[in-house]
C-alpha cells in the first residue's frame, strides 16, 4: 500500500481530506461489492469510480488503511494519500457529496419509521400484540440512526427528520402521557422570543431558509441569526435553536420545522398554508401534500444555495422568494 501527500502546490494549506485510490481485481466477483459496502460503512464517498474521499482524521485514516490492506491482500492496488483539494472540486462541493450520501441514509430511516407509525393508533394499548415486534423495530431504527450519525461528518440536514420520525414512533408506543407530552403542546409567548439570536446549522437550505423568514416576518422582527456546525452545539443565553438536533423548535413527528413554528406560535395568515405544504414536500420528501409547485420552488432554492455560499445572503434571497409566495397565496385565498 502506498501513501502520498497530494498537495499539488498548495503546501501552505493543511490537508483536509484522505483519498483512497484503488484498483480491484475482477475476481472474485463479490469482492468489489464487499469493498463498496465497507467504504459506505466508514462514511467515505466516491468522487470517481475508483477514488473515494473521507475527511482527514485519525479514525478515517485507520478505517481506510484497513480497507486498503484488504484490497492489496486480494491482489488489488490501493493508494492512500492526504490532499488539500480534489481536482475540479471545492471543499464545500466535497462536503455536499457527504450531505447527499448521509441524507439518503437518513431518509431511508425516516421513511421506514413513518411507514410503521402510519399504521398505528395515536397511543398503542399496553396489551396490543404488535408491541413486541414494534419495540424490536424501534431498537433497530435507533441502531441504524446511531451508525449514520457516527459517519455524519458535516451535520447533514436529514438527521433532524429521521430523529423526529423515530420519536413519533416512540410516542405511539408510550403507555401513558407524561410531562414530555405537556411540554410539546405548550404554547410559547411571542413576547418572550423578541430580540433573540436564533441559531441553526450552517449551509442553510429549504426548511431553515423558510423558517428564518417566518421568524423574522411573524415572530421576532428583530431576530438575529447565527450559523453553527450543529453537532454538539450548546445554546447560550438569549439564543434560540431551530432545525437542529434537540433544538428548541425543530421537526415534530412528520412536521418540518416551518410547520412546527407555525403551530407552536399559532401563526395565522391566509397565505401560509400553501407555503407550509410546499416546504414540507421539499424537506420531508414524503409527498404528503403533492404540491405541484414544490419542484419549481426546490429548483429555485437549489440555485440560491449554489450561487450563494454565505448563509445571510441565502436568507435574504430566500426571504424575498417567500415574500412573493405569500403575496401570491394571499391573493388566491381572497379570490
Amino acid at each position: 500500500m502506498k501513501t502520498a501527500n497530494a498537495n499539488h502546490g498548495a503546501e501552505a494549506q493543511e490537508p483536509r481530506w484522505l483519498l483512497l485510490i484503488h484498483q480491484i481485481p475482477p475476481k472474485p466477483a463479490y469482492f468489489r461489492a464487499k469493498v463498496g459496502r465497507r467504504l459506505q460503512r466508514v462514511g467515505a464517498v466516491a468522487i470517481k469510480n475508483s477514488v473515494y474521499v473521507a475527511p482527514l482524521s485519525e479514525q478515517s485514516h485507520e478505517d481506510l488503511q484497513w480497507v486498503a490492506r484488504e484490497i492489496v491482500s486480494e491482489g488489488g492496488e490501493a493508494t492512500l494519500c492526504k490532499a488539500t483539494f480534489v481536482e475540479g472540486l471545492r471543499d464545500d462541493q466535497i462536503e455536499a457529496l457527504f450531505h447527499v450520501a448521509r441524507d439518503a441514509e437518513y431518509g431511508q430511516v425516516a421513511e421506514e419509521a413513518r411507514e410503521i407509525t402510519s399504521d398505528l393508533p395515536p397511543r398503542l394499548a399496553k396489551d396490543d400484540e404488535r408491541r413486541e415486534g414494534l419495540e424490536v423495530d424501534l431498537a433497530r431504527l435507533h441502531k441504524r440512526l446511531t451508525e449514520i450519525v457516527a459517519i455524519d461528518f458535516f451535520a447533514a440536514s436529514g438527521r433532524v427528520a429521521a430523529e423526529s420520525a423515530i420519536e413519533a414512533l416512540e410516542r405511539r408506543l408510550r403507555r401513558s402521557k407524561g410531562p414530555e407530552a405537556a411540554k410539546e403542546n405548550a404554547r410559547p409567548s411571542r413576547a418572550d422570543y423578541r430580540g433573540r439570536t436564533w441559531v441553526t446549522r450552517k449551509n442553510v437550505h429549504v426548511d431553515r431558509i423558510a423558517s428564518a423568514w417566518l421568524i423574522r416576518r411573524f415572530i421576532d422582527p428583530d431576530a438575529r441569526f447565527a450559523f453553527v456546525a450543529g453537532q454538539g452545539y450548546r445554546s447560550k443565553d438569549r439564543e434560540v435553536t431551530f432545525d437542529m438536533y434537540e433544538g428548541d423548535f425543530t421537526h415534530v413527528g412528520d412536521a418540518c420545522t416551518f410547520e412546527t413554528l407555525i403551530d407552536r406560535f399559532e401563526v395565522r395568515d391566509a397565505g401560509l398554508t400553501a407555503i407550509a405544504e410546499i416546504v414540507h414536500d421539499i424537506d420531508v420528501k414524503d409527498r404528503k401534500f403533492g404540491r405541484i409547485e414544490a419542484p419549481g420552488v426546490a429548483a429555485l432554492l437549489a440555485g440560491i444555495a449554489l450561487g450563494e455560499r454565505d448563509d445571510e445572503a441565502r436568507l435574504e434571497l430566500g426571504g424575498r422568494m417567500c415574500d412573493a409566495l405569500l403575496a401570491l397565496y394571499r391573493r388566491r385565498k381572497r379570490g
